[in-house]
């Protein structure tokens, strides 16, 4: 790739046109999107404007929403072409792009529209930030019952070129409420005087355009679908989400999700293009306050400085047992986390996650302390009931408190990835300190 980005800058700094449109000609719009991704702000615009009309529609698809909204603005001059781009995008596409947008340019793009797909985008954007209205398209396919298979293959000839999909063909009644899905499959070999009424199994499965975009990601989990026809609070079929949309959620929640469970304010662009102090805004607030929580740790220590003074040879093994109590605890936060988020742990099950949590942190604990006890044995035989217990104590707390955080945070209506891997490891930190030192005092005497 980066010989093909080197060739192509070249063949624009010569500015030889006629060789770059013959080169993107044959090239599949995703490759194309990526040289542009990687080209220059003034090369990236060179390019686009030589795309014929069909290859710019399905490469801008392609490119990501800060290319998309340069490319828009290198374009603004030219208010025929940004227009014909608008209106050849796949309305949910075109409404993935809007929704990023400040408001004031999104209503004057809405301008450039045709009536028709303004209409569309304006209805599309009238629903919930995040919901499955957002995300649906309205080109499909639909058929009535009493059509003959001739005369819905007929139809799906008229209409079914815009269609974002034919896998799935929908059978609508008169008022256009939703009774039933086909797949195209069956309707090709079915006999040609047959009705589609007879294709019907009456079993189909719907998404609310009101529901958020997530309940989408297990809907087509669960079906294994290609498509999923969207319906109003009526019934009626007023849109469908394909897999490649659903898709993108997947990718927009995992990001979130990974930059939540490392204590990271919000979702972070590409770093790269990100400037220094917006990544420090990002990050500043959860590292302050786990900061000042830390300080408990601390102040634990000075606690029992008699106990330190006596057998210093309980450091040695400080940062061992506190960061095993983290990373059992991180682990199970894990767990629970992905459980809760694709619906195989609801929070009416944490009272019975407990129990099986204790065992298997239990037996952690206990194979792990084996393994500090030989440690120990060797570097400081005196305190090796002391090192023993705690690993055992610390790995079960930690790993209790990687289970129940997500609980707490979903019953409190935060996302249950906020219970991440830095405030897990930092509880665990601090309640090992105090199990380690408690035992320590205990045993040798001194509490």
């Amino acid at each position: 790739m980066n010989k093909i980005i080197v060739d192509f800058e070249a063949l624009i700094g010569q500015k030889n046109w006629n060789t770059l449109r013959r080169e993107l000609k044959v090239m599949d719009p995703l490759d194309i999107a990526e040289i542009i991704e990687q080209l220059s702000d003034k090369d990236d615009i060179i390019l686009f404007r030589l795309l014929a009309r069909e290859d710019a529609k399905n490469t801008f698809q392609h490119l990501s929403h800060d290319k998309q909204e340069q490319i828009i603005e290198g374009l603004a001059k030219n208010v025929n072409r940004v227009s014909a781009l608008l209106n050849d995008l796949e309305p949910d596409d075109r409404t993935a792009f809007f929704e990023e947008l400040p408001g004031k340019i999104t209503q004057r793009l809405l301008q450039l529209l045709s009536p028709e797909e303004r209409s569309i985008a304006t209805r599309l954007l009238g629903y919930p930030e995040d919901s499955i209205g957002r995300l649906m398209t309205p080109e499909f396919v639909a058929v009535k019952p009493e059509f003959t298979v001739t005369e819905a293959l007929a139809h799906i000839r008229e209409f079914g070129r815009d269609s974002e999909t034919l896998n799935l063909i929908y059978v609508i009644d008169e008022n256009w409420k939703l009774i039933d899905d086909i797949r195209i499959r069956e309707i090709l070999l079915a006999e040609p005087e047959h009705l589609i009424k007879d294709l019907m199994d009456d079993h189909f499965v719907a998404l609310s355009a009101l529901d958020d975009q997530e309940s989408a990601i297990r809907v087509f989990q669960d079906q294994d679908r290609v498509a999923l026809p969207v319906i109003d609070t009526e019934g009626l079929l007023i849109g469908i989400v394909t897999i490649d949309d659903v898709m993108d959620v997947v990718e927009e929640e995992t990001t979130e999700d990974f930059h939540k469970f490392g204590s990271v304010q919000g979702a972070i662009i590409n770093p790269l293009k990100a400037g220094v102090g917006f990544l420090y805004k990002k990050r500043i607030v959860w590292l302050i306050a786990l900061v000042f929580m830390n300080v408990f740790s601390g102040a634990v220590l000075a606690n029992f400085e008699n106990v330190i003074q006596a057998t210093v040879a309980l450091i040695f093994f400080l940062p061992l047992l506190i960061d095993s109590g983290g990373n059992a605890g991180a682990q199970s936060a894990t767990l629970m986390i992905r459980s809760l988020a694709i619906g195989d742990v609801e929070l009416r099950d944490w009272f019975r996650l407990i129990g099986k949590e204790f065992l298997v942190s239990l037996l952690l604990g206990l194979t792990m302390a084996v393994g500090v006890t030989l440690i120990a044995s060797v570097r400081a035989p005196e305190i090796m009931l002391i090192v023993a217990s705690t690993m055992v104590l610390t790995v079960i707390a930690g790993s209790m408190v990687g289970l129940l955080l997500p609980f707490i945070f979903t019953k409190l209506k935060i996302d249950p990835a906020a219970a991440s891997a830095p405030l897990v490891t930092s509880i665990a930190d601090i309640t090992g300190v105090v199990i380690y030192f408690s035992i320590a005092s205990w045993y040798l005497g001194m509490g």
